[in-house]
């Protein structure tokens, strides 16, 4: 803030101030660290200073279904082998989204909430194949079960 000059005089509501030094952050230089108390030998050794901002629940999503690899992909692979669908439901995902945005742990959140969602379905899912899999946001809410519907193979 003495660097760019935007410091404040006064009563500031919490939100603002939060957004201000957010902005700031973005504005971070080495020198700045080194100002803050940090050893320049140490600064010398990270060579990007990056800033993260917290994902946002579009985000979350995005990374919960579009990457090559992302883990609705991974777990439907996975009941693939077996001859099981599986299939999520728009409420589904973005209740597991809204659920990881509480938790504050960012992407790996949305990690343990499917393994905690997926545990017993991956456990019996040899024994009720070939089926699909619906899981609905009650499912993820825990306030019913997974429908399963048998198929023909």
């Amino acid at each position: 803030k003495q660097r760019t000059g935007k410091n404040t005089i006064g009563f500031n509501n919490l939100e603002n101030q939060n957004k201000d030094n957010e902005q700031l952050l973005s504005l971070l230089e080495p020198h700045d660290i080194v100002k803050f108390g940090l050893i320049p030998e140490f600064i010398g050794r990270v060579p990007v200073i990056t800033i993260l901002e917290e994902l946002d629940e579009e985000a979350l999503l995005k990374i919960l279904v579009e990457p090559k690899n992302a883990i609705i992909k991974q777990y439907t692979k996975l009941l693939a082998y077996d001859d099981i669908e599986l299939v999520f439901n728009k409420t589904a995902l973005k209740e597991i989204v809204k659920k990881a945005k509480k938790r504050e742990s960012g992407a790996r959140g949305l990690r343990a909430i499917l393994e905690e969602l997926m545990l017993d379905i991956m456990f019996d899912a040899p024994s009720i194949s070939p089926a699909k899999i619906t899981i609905n946001d009650k499912v993820v809410l825990g306030q019913e079960l997974a429908k399963i519907e048998k198929t023909k193979k």
